[in-house]
C-alpha cells in the first residue's frame, strides 16, 4: 500500500499517507476533473489555470514544497535540514488535491478556525507548522519566510472557489463505522504482508530514491515516520485513509479494502516503534479529547488500551449519555 508516497517523489501521510508499487510515477498527477458518481465532490482546480506571475510562481513554489519537501526540507535539503525526509502529500496525496485523500480543499476556508486539541483559534500557520512538527517530526517554518508564503498561497489557490466558512464534500478524511471489537495488530500485519510490504518493506521503512535524498515509498514506522503526536496516528484516521486510497491507485471509489482490513492494518502500523514526541499543551479540555486519542488522561474510566484500539463503541455510548 503506498499509503504515503514520495511524489511529496513520493505524507503518510501517510501521507498520513500505503500500500502498493503498482505506480512508480515521481510526480504528482496534474489534477483534472475526474469522472465520479458524485458530482458534489470537490475536484481541485487545473494547474494549468495557474497565472504567469510573481503570484503565480510562488502558487506553484508552494505546489512544488508539498510534492517534494524533502528535497527542500529534508535531511539533505537545498533550503534547510528540518524533516524526517517524509514529504507533506505523503499524508495529502496529489499535492493535497486527492478526494478522501486529505486534501486541501477546505482550509483556505475554513481559517482561521478554533480546533480544540489546542484550546485556540488556529492560523492556517499554525496548521502548516503543526504537520511538520508531527508528521514530518521535524521543526516549524519561519512563519514569515518564503516557503511558508508559498505554501499558503498554494492552499488559498487550491481553495479558491470553497464559500467561505463551507468544507466540501471530499475533503480531509472520511470516517469509517466503528467495529464491535478492538482492531487487532496481529490480523493487521496479515493485511499489510499482503498489501503493503512490498512497497513500504517487511520491516516498514519504506524505499529511498538512490541519492537517499527523499522517499519513493515512505517509512510507516521507526525513527523516520510521522512521531505519536501527528493525526495519523489515531486509528480512525489512518483506517479512513487507507480505505480510500490504499493500495496506492485506487480511489474512494474502487476500494479494495475490508472496513475491518482498514482498521486491523491501521491497528498494526500504529502499534509500531516511532518517534515519541508529547506536546505538553494539547487537549487543555480533556473531556473534549477524541475517542481513540490514544494518550492520557481521560475524562473517563476507560483504558488507554481500548481508547488506541477500541472497541470505541461502549466509550462512544457514555460520552452520548454524559451530553444528555
Amino acid at each position: 500500500m503506498h499509503f504515503f508516497r514520495s511524489h511529496i517523489t513520493t505524507l503518510v501521510l501517510a501521507s498520513v499517507v500505503m500500500f502498493s508499487c503498482r505506480n512508480n510515477k515521481q510526480e504528482p498527477p496534474t489534477p483534472v476533473q475526474a469522472k465520479t458518481k458524485d458530482a458534489a465532490v470537490w475536484q481541485a482546480p487545473d494547474t494549468s489555470t495557474i497565472p504567469h506571475s510573481p503570484e503565480g510562481d510562488m502558487i506553484r513554489y508552494g505546489r512544488e514544497l508539498i510534492a517534494h519537501t524533502a528535497t527542500y526540507l529534508g535531511p539533505k535539503g537545498s533550503i534547510r535540514q528540518q524533516t524526517n525526509g517524509m514529504n507533506c502529500q505523503n499524508c495529502h496525496l496529489d499535492a493535497g488535491t486527492k478526494p478522501w485523500g486529505n486534501n486541501y480543499s477546505g482550509v483556505y476556508s475554513t481559517y482561521p478556525r478554533f480546533r480544540a486539541r489546542s484550546g485556540s483559534m488556529e492560523t492556517m500557520v499554525k496548521r502548516v507548522n503543526d504537520c511538520l512538527s508531527r508528521s514530518l517530526n521535524g521543526k516549524p517554518l519561519d512563519s514569515t519566510g518564503r516557503e511558508m508564503k508559498a505554501i499558503l498561497a498554494y492552499m488559498q489557490w487550491l481553495g479558491r472557489d470553497v464559500p467561505k466558512g463551507k468544507t466540501p464534500a471530499g475533503s480531509g478524511i472520511k470516517k469509517l463505522a466503528y467495529l464491535n471489537r478492538a482492531a487487532d495488530p496481529q490480523k493487521g500485519k496479515q493485511v499489510y504482508e499482503t498489501k503493503c510490504q512490498r512497497c513500504h518493506g517487511a520491516d516498514g521503512q519504506g524505499i529511498m530514491q538512490p541519492d537517499q535524498s527523499m522517499y519513493v515509498y515512505p517509512p510507516l514506522w521507526g525513527p523516520h515516520s510521522y512521531n505519536t503526536a501527528a493525526g495519523l496516528y489515531r486509528l480512525s484516521s489512518f483506517a479512513g485513509y487507507a480505505k480510500d486510497n490504499m493500495p496506492f491507485g485506487i480511489n474512494y471509489q474502487s476500494a479494495e479494502l475490508k472496513d475491518e482490513e482498514a482498521w486491523d492494518v491501521a491497528a498494526f502500523v500504529n502499534s509500531q516503534p516511532r518517534p515519541v514526541v508529547h506536546f505538553v499543551k494539547d487537549w487543555p479540555v480533556i473531556a473534549s479529547k477524541p475517542i481513540d486519542h490514544p494518550f492520557g488522561p481521560y475524562a473517563d474510566t476507560f483504558s488507554q488500551q481500548q481508547h488506541k484500539y477500541g472497541p470505541f463503541g461502549p466509550i462512544q455510548q457514555e460520552q452520548k449519555l454524559n451530553i444528555h
